[in-house]
């Protein structure tokens, strides 16, 4: 079911800087920490101007918003010297104009130079022409540890020339532009604080021996229950273990043709226009039931197909996780465009697709399993990764570490992080402190060297001491770590931590 996720504090600074502020934030924290959650929130009770949009069309289908070439109008091929000689224009001048706060989701798939067209169209058409992004607020959100920015092979030579890197924060318009970081800490997808902890290291490229040698015992690891999902590396491999799970059943197969209106285009579709089924096949779901039966992401067994007179009427289907038997309709997705109503922007649907809300789930891909949750996955690396934080992506999907089956070893050579990542992290937190994902990357790295680390502890009267400590692990939100003035093991809270560095004797 869908989790319920508290309102830490956190989740509500977040809020309030969202909704109560005019400050260009950056919204993060590690899979599963509710960053989604707290999107929907601030769509439903933000008494502003805002409009959510995505780099792709799936990931805009999934906020109910547009994506981001779509809303300003852009071509596949828009540059910020197109939009400054006028060679795109905006459609609709007045929705700019009345723009209050743009929000993005996925962040960490945002290319610099996109961003850089944002902002040159805004400082033209939207409230304030002498400010970054038009006068308008922007509220980036994502994990920068997950999948990065696709960028051609072609295009290389030109992000090498003109960006550091094809992150969104190494667009030019941050030369001059302060971004407040707010980090979303609680973990909600896994329980077990010694998988989170692993995780933790995996995502910070700080994994040790034992990390890698405790996930290779995974390899071949049966999972109980029948239900499982392979993840892979591409489109291809998924493809195949799929279409081999389908010949694989003895019973014949049915076509189900997906109703097409308005304008949903291609790269908005969930699933495919065509999906062919059979009884006996194991299946993804890709929406949250209204009535609380399945979510995103569940898992299920095709039992019986209803045939009408010219179609499918309905699926009945075996869930995974509570064995218990569902009626599956189509179901219909929209997507959404931004309008002027007076002065007010509002949200209306522009099209619809309709269709089995389910995808064949043998495999799926990496990458489209991001924001998806499973209890039991299959992970095959093929020849091994190939993006920065692909197999943190993968890892975490997974609920529990008994979930987690490996059918190739994992090693070093496929944790693929971006250590500039952090340095923006660091450069960009906007009072210069550090955020708890960065105090976690450097108490790692220093357990791992038994270096000793001087801290600014805040203690819960208020109080404030500075500190010598050698850490040992991090457990929980806590670092357990040797105290030099104390000459024993004590526990710190990481967010009250207001200082760290290196101890220089």
């Amino acid at each position: 079911m869908p989790l319920q996720i508290e309102i830490t504090p956190e989740f509500k600074e977040a809020f309030e800087l969202v909704c109560n502020s005019k400050q260009h934030l950056f919204i993060t924290g590690n899979a599963g920490t509710g960053k989604s959650t707290l999107l929907d929130y601030c769509r439903r009770n933000c008494k502003k101007n805002l409009v959510i949009l995505a780099p792709t069309g799936v990931a805009a289908l999934n906020v109910q918003g547009q994506t981001i070439h779509r809303f300003f109008g852009f071509p596949v091929n828009v540059t910020p010297e197109k939009i400054k000689n006028f060679q795109i224009l905006p459609r609709a001048k007045r929705i700019y104009k009345q723009l209050q706060t743009l929000i993005i989701d996925e962040a960490s798939m945002l290319r610099a130079d996109l961003l850089d067209c944002i902002d040159t169209f805004l400082r033209l058409y939207g409230p304030d022409g002498e400010q970054s992004f038009g006068g308008v607020q922007l509220v980036l959100v994502g994990d920068l540890y997950q999948l990065p920015p696709v960028i051609s092979s072609a295009e290389r030579s030109f992000f090498a020339s003109r960006y550091e890197t094809p992150y969104f924060f190494s667009a030019e318009v941050f030369r001059s532009v302060s971004l407040r970081i707010v980090e979303l800490t609680k973990i909600y997808r896994q329980k077990d604080n010694e998988f989170i902890e692993l995780l933790s290291r995996i995502r910070h490229n700080t994994a040790a021996d034992a990390d890698i040698k405790a996930l290779n015992a995974r390899l071949h690891a049966p999972l109980p229950g029948g239900f499982c999902i392979s993840l892979t590396t591409t489109n291809q491999m998924a493809d195949k273990i799929n279409i081999a799970g389908l010949n694989r059943i003895d019973a014949p197969s049915y076509l189900s043709r997906a109703i097409v209106d308005g304008s949903f285009k291609p790269e908005y579709y969930p699933t495919a226009e065509e999906l062919e089924l059979k009884t006996g096949a194991q299946i993804m779901f890709l929406n949250n039931d209204m009535k609380g039966r399945w979510v995103n992401g569940s898992l299920g067994l095709i039992e019986e197909i209803k045939i009408g007179p010219e179609k499918i009427r309905f699926l009945r289907v075996r869930l995974q996780d509570n064995q218990k038997l569902v009626d599956v309709f189509p179901y219909t997705w929209e997507i959404y465009k931004f309008s002027l109503n007076g002065k007010e922007i509002i949200s209306e649907p522009a099209g619809s697709f309709t269709q089995f809300p389910l995808r064949l789930a043998w495999a799926v891909t990496i990458h489209k399993s991001q924001g998806k949750t499973f209890d039991r996955l299959r992970l095959d690396i093929g020849s091994g990764t190939f993006a920065a934080g692909q197999l943190y992506v993968a890892l975490s999907r997974c609920t529990s570490f008994e979930g987690l089956s490996l059918e190739k070893p994992v090693s070093f050579a496929h944790i693929l992080s971006d250590e500039r990542i952090v340095e923006f992290m660091r450069r960009h937190t906007g009072d210069g402190a550090l955020t708890n994902e960065e105090k976690i990357h450097l108490l790692q790295k220093a357990a791992l060297s038994r270096q000793k680390l001087e801290i600014l502890y805040r203690k819960t009267n208020g109080e404030t001491s500075r500190r010598i400590i050698i850490p040992t692990h991090i457990k929980g939100e806590n670092v357990q770590a040797f105290c030099v003035q104390r000459q024993q093991q004590r526990s710190f809270n990481i967010s009250r931590i207001d200082m760290l560095k290196t101890f220089i004797e």
